[in-house]
């Protein structure tokens, strides 16, 4: 149950937002074996002027911060890493102008299906992966 944000700073065509999205999305599958349904992704456009970028990054440059169950192994999240960078590649994002942040949030602290803790659920699938 990934909730993932993509910022960008330049104005994208609307096929182009949905390739970057389905890029993130595809990468969560294969990376995080979440299921085909879940899927909960924002794309927030700024200003240039609204959002400073590092030096000698391009107008492309494209921040995703992904907050996930904590318990992801370490070879699941380079995964998703070159995943997300080989995905947005295709819509001529370079690596270098992609910066990729996790956040892990233990399952108590996920109030799901109604506002129970997600460490009492049956989550459908597993996040030791």
């Amino acid at each position: 149950m990934p909730l993932a944000k993509i910022e960008v700073r330049k104005t994208w065509s609307p096929a182009q937002v949905q390739k970057i999205i389905e890029g993130v999305y595809l990468a969560q599958r294969e990376a995080l074996q979440i299921p085909e349904h879940d899927r909960q992704i924002r794309f927030i456009e700024h200003r240039p002027e609204h959002f400073h970028v590092p030096p000698g990054k391009s107008e492309n440059y494209t921040l995703v911060e992904i907050t996930i169950f904590a318990g992801r192994s370490i070879n699941a999240k380079r995964t998703l890493y070159q995943s997300i960078i080989k995905n947005l590649g295709t819509v001529g994002i370079a690596p270098e102008d992609i910066f990729i942040v996790l956040n892990e949030v233990a399952l108590e602290n996920w109030g799901i299906r109604g506002g129970v803790p997600a460490s009492e659920v049956d989550l459908g699938f597993k996040i030791n992966v």
